[in-house]
């Protein structure tokens, strides 16, 4: 069935069944490689994407659920507040092996398009979702705070 997508402001037209996994449409047919496969439970974000301002697991959210443009960590140029995350990202060396970091910063996305000033705790709250095996979650915390000063 052909479905279309709106991804990153981009229309793709997929021949995807309905029930598919957005995250296999988005990798497969879409030529995204930020969004990654973790658990495919939607327990660990590291398939994290921003659909209508919010962040959903792109494992267990089927295509034909999407109404929207889809946004991934691809249009970090064309993104401010991507742009700065990811700036604040390299310069708190956040990521270790660096697999959860595109679900971790589309979560902080989606905080900080909402909550320009967000307190440590919302932080922590909006990033509960992803797991990071490394273990590298304070350097995190420290990127998106980094990242909310820059925006400032």
């Amino acid at each position: 069935m052909a479905i279309q997508l709106q991804v990153n402001g981009k229309s793709h037209n997929v021949d995807i069944e309905p029930q598919t996994p957005l995250l296999y449409a988005l990798r497969n047919d879409c030529d995204i490689n930020s969004a990654k496969y973790g658990c495919g439970a939607g327990q660990c974000g590291s398939c994290t994407v921003i659909v209508n301002g919010n962040a959903i697991r792109s494992c267990i959210t089927p295509v034909s659920a999407i109404s929207g443009n889809v946004t991934t960590l691809e249009n970090y140029q064309n993104d401010p507040v991507l742009k700065a995350l990811n700036k604040a990202f390299i310069a708190e060396q956040a990521a270790q092996c660096g697999y959860c970091i595109a679900g971790m910063m589309m979560s902080a996305k989606s905080l900080l398009d909402k909550n320009k000033n967000p307190s440590d705790n919302q932080i922590k709250s909006a990033l509960n979702g992803n797991l990071c095996r490394c273990g590298t979650y304070s350097r995190i915390l420290k990127a998106v705070k980094l990242a909310v000063k820059e925006l400032a």
